[in-house]
């Protein structure tokens, strides 16, 4: 990743049609900016069009802290004729080919493959990333809870990073002896072009519910930007879909990518059976190969299915790539399980959306052997998706013995809003179990208090996070802390 030395503008323009250039192009550029207050002398600076903020509105700024390069949809009502200023049609889209560009393009070097869908993004992608790596491959991975490369752990604040930090990632990842590398491609990642100009080896849709429509604003714009993704595999990629999921051949209708399946219920290119499932592990056939796992549930069954697909395809030995499967553990804040002294399960699992709560709770139903109760603690994000909250709190009344409706990440919102509006998808008859306590806190201790010996309690919709966002601020919270609290605060003898 040499990079010290710059690269030339016209070199990062040359993959890039329509851009009409205001100054002189012969200009050496030593890094690509998106904040105005990082740029330095050498920087191209790039105005995004956000959902938030116009960066054309900080062009100024980043002429007068040296930039000298501008890449922009309009150009500024002042010009300095010592700056180049580089007009595109779509700033994001020109950013990722020049971003791609500039770190020497480290996705046509790595085996890079994309996991896209509602649920199991995270999952896929580290059981990948776990599984290549016990196969004795250098890997990477890019995913919602962390960045990782190899044993380094790099924080991660975005499901899929802008264009710039990805490849900056990858080509870290390229450096430091990485093979292969494993990724979640989130919605906005695929209509806010972040992952343009990378080369994918392979695809991977996992299933698609309602999210995001607070972003994309139906559900139709939502489903084009996953289908979006695999509109961009080249030929030479894999394409690997869930056929269970009515939309999965929707979402491979246009792609140039060989196209194969997986599948529970019908004939696929890789076809899975659960023999049986408990809290212990999960007993299951793939591909006529009989296996037991650490991980439980229906929905890890196609997590796994999708991972053996994807190693096979990469032509990997299905038998040793089973073996090592076997041994694998879900990822942090997936249906983590712990158990208190007095033997009552608690499990943190990330289902923020209808679809994932519901899995998760038919897991948990399917699991039970006796009378064990379950106690579901549950909230939702603000500044999010309203339309899923009446529907969180049905499906858990649906499933649950016992439902506390509590804070998520309010955010901008006032939680007593949120709590208000998932109040309505309580159905009259489970009005006397569902009990609203804004506190989470407060909420996974209540959950305890009322539990018994070989009960479950489910505290869904943040798994992994170890913060709760209120008016913009991040205030440490984690629900495996809590529930730890709990669990040993209040001994039941």
């Amino acid at each position: 990743m040499d990079i010290d030395k710059g690269k030339s503008l016209n070199t990062l323009l040359q993959n890039i049609s329509g851009t009409t250039i205001t100054g002189p192009s012969d200009v050496l550029i030593q890094n690509l900016i998106l904040d105005s207050r990082r740029v330095s002398a050498g920087s191209l600076f790039v105005a995004l069009r956000g959902t938030q903020t116009d960066g054309h509105q900080f062009i100024d700024t980043a002429v007068n802290s040296g930039a000298s390069a501008i890449l922009c949809e309009e150009l500024p009502a002042n010009i300095n004729p010592e700056v180049t200023y580089i007009t595109v049609k779509d700033s994001a889209e020109a950013m990722g080919l020049i971003a791609s560009e500039f770190y020497g393009n480290p996705s046509k070097r790595l085996t890079l493959v994309g996991v896209t869908g509602t649920n199991g993004k995270t999952s896929v992608a580290t059981f990948l990333f776990q599984l290549f790596r016990g196969l004795g491959y250098r890997c990477g991975l890019l995913s919602t809870v962390q960045n990782q490369v190899e044993d380094e752990v790099i924080p991660s604040t975005h499901t899929t990073p802008d264009s710039i930090a990805l490849n900056q990632l990858l080509a870290l990842m390229l450096e430091k002896g990485c093979s292969h590398v494993f990724m979640e491609v989130s919605s906005h990642a695929v209509a806010q072009h972040r992952i343009t100009g990378l080369q994918f080896a392979g695809g991977i849709f996992t299933n698609i519910t309602h999210d995001h429509l607070d972003f994309h604003k139906t559900f139709d714009n939502y489903i084009k930007a996953k289908k979006g993704f695999f509109d961009q595999l080249p030929k030479s990629a894999f394409a690997l879909v869930n056929v269970d999921d009515r939309r999965g051949s929707v979402m491979v209708q246009n792609t140039k990518a060989k196209i194969e399946t997986y599948s529970l219920q019908t004939m696929a290119s890789f076809k899975g059976k659960i023999i049986s499932d408990t809290l212990t592990g999960m007993h299951m056939e793939i591909n006529m190969h009989e296996v037991w796992f650490r991980v439980i549930g229906r929905f890890n069954a196609y997590n796994l299915l999708s991972v053996f697909g994807a190693a096979v395809l990469l032509g990997e030995d299905p038998e040793i790539v089973l073996t090592v499967l076997s041994a694998l553990k879900s990822p942090p804040g997936r249906f983590e399980q712990f158990h208190s002294a007095d033997n009552i399960v608690g499990i943190v699992d990330y289902a923020h959306t209808p679809d994932a709560l519901e899995n998760v709770l038919q897991t948990i139903t399917h699991l039970r052997h006796g009378n064990e109760k379950v106690i579901t603690v549950v909230g939702c994000g603000g500044n999010r998706d309203a339309e899923k909250r009446p529907k969180m709190a049905e499906i858990a009344c649906k499933y649950s013995n016992r439902v506390i409706l509590t804070s998520d990440n309010p955010r901008y919102e006032d939680p007593t809003d949120i709590l208000d509006q998932m109040r309505k998808g309580v159905p009259p008859l489970d009005y006397k179990k569902t009990t609203v306590i804004e506190d989470r806190k407060e909420a996974i201790f209540r959950a305890y208090e009322e539990a018994s010996p070989e009960d479950i309690i489910l505290i869904a919709g943040k798994g992994h996070e170890n913060y709760q966002e209120i008016k913009g601020v991040k205030h440490h919270f984690d629900d495996k802390e809590v529930l730890g609290q709990a669990f040993l605060e209040y001994p039941k003898n």
